[in-house]
């Protein structure tokens, strides 16, 4: 670190002028044998950005000489916009000629040109790619002659990849294929590559997913030293483990999750106590037992960062012997966890708690549809099924009625909207798509996970160790003023000029319950606010209204609760030192940049398998006629949202009853000759094309 510190030193000065490596060595003066190290410590802060090395070869600090370092967001049309790593910057507008052969996701130094009107981007040219992502591309191959070309699936990838003769591994015309970039671009020069995978046809069964899996980069398979890891694992509960916890087997613990869930990470058990309280309590998988910091196991979970839910399968962060095996609360038999106590008054407030070190054997594993069927209509059947825990699900329910009402008393945004079910056949053709509601079931558990991860985050807060939080940072006013402007043609309108309080967004979101334009305004609200995110920096948690918020409730699935299940056990157990503290406070704020980098590729690579199957599912409608909706207006067309969810365009080229333009002023589409008007909300009928 000494070496590092003198060179941010040295460049700090006001004085300093850029200079050669050998000049800085004779300043420092070092040793031949010390000129490694430093030559070594200038590529790595180079590398990582902090510095910059200038065609004269000479290094200067990045942060004084006008330039700025972040990732491209690439575009179809060839342009791009940096997304600073400092996040209290502005994206930063890249023309097509100032990409100088950089890549959507490379990270890049960027010199700003201009510095950007009232209401305008600053602009600038990218002068260094510090790291290529794109190493492969996903696409299609198209064969001439000679050679052929890639055209990527990523459209924010502009150039097609040329493929000498000699390097398309046999692939035909109409194939997916991933390619291997051999040459970067370079001004007027597309990239070059050779064919490394034939994937299959278009339209041949599980090409469109696998495209997918392959062009987010996911790991289907894990590496053999991790297999060898899982399979070590012992599947039974060792006695000597269960002596050194809390024996939880005789108290009522039971599991609720969908029909399909096999990753069991959560259990829950309620008390009414004498004084008319409530002990809940929410038991954990303790993964971190079973995952040992630095082995191929957490090393390969860290990688992932989070589990990837695609439809028709599971790209877990842990492999099933884990996953579906020793760390899943199945029922009937011994597990390991970590379990939160919290004594709840009336009014939703969390007046005691404690966290312990437990073993628990779950009485029973629930579906949500059977306990919302039980609770919502009082079925029958799943009266029968639940009979032994009828009493406490009544008592959950009246807990999540008080929790719910807690949240909404201090204005914690509730996006109620029902998402997509995309229904597969055995072929992986989508048959179906039905809207999922959220019930009872699901809100309970909803709830109880949230009270539980606000209580983990406070008490870690006040402890004053080193931890990771949940953060969601106040939205941009410029955003929610654009939002404001927009709903305004619907009729509605959010206070605040300067800064708008959660309480505002959730009274909207009441406003529009029930009303034929909610899941638009919801969805285009949801959009206008920042992306939640990891920092091991506590921060409040705009959307929940939460002061204190973190992840611990998914260990299986998620990497910051499994990280911050280790430093709880620390804590709790008396071993967090000093030494420990350091190292979680150097290593913390990469674990939360790179699992918020992961959860938002997960989430990506989730929604274009869904949108892809909903192109599909239309694709067999064509001809078809729907009621819609309008939900949005641009000035190529309009695109109308359909009752289940699926959103299309309709170009003004294809409206033939007229020449269509759009009043941006006034937000509406009007026919030239005929003076009919289209406006956000209308309902409108279209056929499928």
């Amino acid at each position: 670190m000494g070496i590092r510190r003198n060179i941010m030193r040295l460049m700090e000065e006001r004085s300093y002028k850029p200079m050669l490596k050998e000049e800085i060595g004779v300043r420092f003066g070092l040793e031949r044998m010390e000129l490694n190290t430093l030559y070594n410590t200038l590529d790595d802060m180079e590398r990582e950005g902090i510095i910059i090395r200038n065609r004269n070869e000479r290094y200067g600090l990045i942060g004084r000489m006008n330039l700025v370092v972040g990732r491209l967001e690439g575009n179809v049309k060839g342009f791009g916009f940096l997304i600073a790593d400092d996040r209290t910057m502005d994206d930063i507008f890249i023309p097509a000629e100032g990409m100088n052969g950089a890549l959507h996701g490379d990270r890049v130094v960027v010199r700003v040109t201009s510095r950007g009107e009232i209401g305008r981007k600053k602009e600038g040219e990218i002068i260094k790619v510090l790291e290529r992502v794109n190493q492969t591309v996903v696409g299609t191959y198209e064969s001439n002659k000679n050679f052929g070309f890639v055209i990527p699936d990523d459209s924010r990838i502009a150039y097609d990849i040329f493929v000498p003769k000699g390097q398309t591994n046999s692939a035909r015309t109409n194939q997916k294929v991933v390619v291997e970039i051999t040459r970067w671009p370079e001004q007027r020069r597309n990239p070059e590559g050779r064919i490394k995978e034939v994937l299959g046809f278009i339209g041949e069964k599980g090409v469109d997913i696998l495209s997918i899996i392959r062009q987010f980069k996911l790991s289907e398979e894990f590496p053999s030293k991790v297999k060898n890891w899982a399979n070590m694992v012992q599947q039974e509960v060792k006695q000597e483990d269960i002596d050194k916890r809390v024996d939880l087997r005789d108290l009522k613990t039971f599991t609720m999750d969908g029909i399909d869930a096999k990753d069991l990470d959560d259990a829950v058990s309620i008390d009414r106590l004498d004084n008319g309280n409530y002990r809940l309590g929410v038991h954990i998988a303790d993964v971190s037992h079973y995952v040992e910091e630095g082995s191929p196991l957490d090393k390969e979970a860290y990688k992932r960062g989070n589990s990837v839910y695609l439809l028709d399968r599971v790209i877990p962060m842990l492999p099933e012997e884990l996953s579906n095996g020793i760390c899943s609360l199945n029922p009937g038999v011994d597990r390991l966890t970590l379990s939160v106590f919290m004594d709840i008054d009336r009014d939703g407030n969390v007046r005691d708690h404690e966290i312990v070190e437990g073993v628990i054997r779950s009485k029973q594993r629930l579906v949500y549809d059977d306990v919302s069927d039980f609770l919502e209509d009082d079925d029958r059947d799943a009266a029968k099924k639940l009979a032994d825990i009828s009493e406490e699900l009544r008592i959950m329910e009246e807990l999540c009625h008080i929790l719910k009402a807690k949240r909404e008393r201090r204005g914690s945004i509730d996006f109620d909207f029902p998402e997509a079910k995309v229904i597969l056949d055995e072929d992986g053709i989508p048959i179906d798509i039905a809207k999922e509601d959220r019930r009872i079931a699901n809100r309970m558990i909803e709830e109880f996970m949230l009270v539980c991860n606000e209580t983990i985050a406070e008490n870690m807060y006040w402890t004053e160790m080193p931890f990771l939080y949940r953060v969601h940072e106040e939205p941009d006013m410029d955003r929610i003023n654009e939002f404001n402007k927009f709903i305004h043609n619907f009729g509605y309108m959010i206070k605040g000029s300067q800064e708008v309080h959660p309480k505002e967004l959730q009274r909207l979101t009441r406003e529009v319950k029930g009303k034929k334009e909610e899941t638009l305004i919801n969805t285009l609200l949801l959009r206008s606010l920042k992306k939640a995110r990891y920092s091991s920096e506590e921060d409040m948690h705009f959307g929940l209204a939460s002061k204190y918020y973190s992840h611990f409730t998914a260990p299986i699935r998620r990497y910051p609760d499994l990280q911050i299940h280790r430093i709880i056990k620390y804590y709790i157990n008396g071993r967090l030192n000093s030494k420990k503290q350091k190292k979680l406070e150097k290593i913390l704020p990469r674990v939360a940049d790179h699992t918020s980098i992961t959860e938002r590729t997960a989430e990506e690579a989730e929604r274009e398998v869904v949108d892809l199957k909903l192109a599909e599912y239309m694709s067999t409608r064509i001809g078809n006629e729907y009621k819609g909706m309008i939900s949005s207006l641009t000035n190529f067309g309009i695109f109308v949202q359909l009752d289940n969810t699926i959103e299309g365009l309709i170009r003004y080229s294809d409206m033939a009853d007229d020449y269509y333009e759009f009043d941006e002023r006034n937000y509406y589409v009007y026919g030239i000759h005929t003076g009919k008007i289209h406006r956000l909300g209308d309902m409108v009928r279209i056929r499928v094309i």
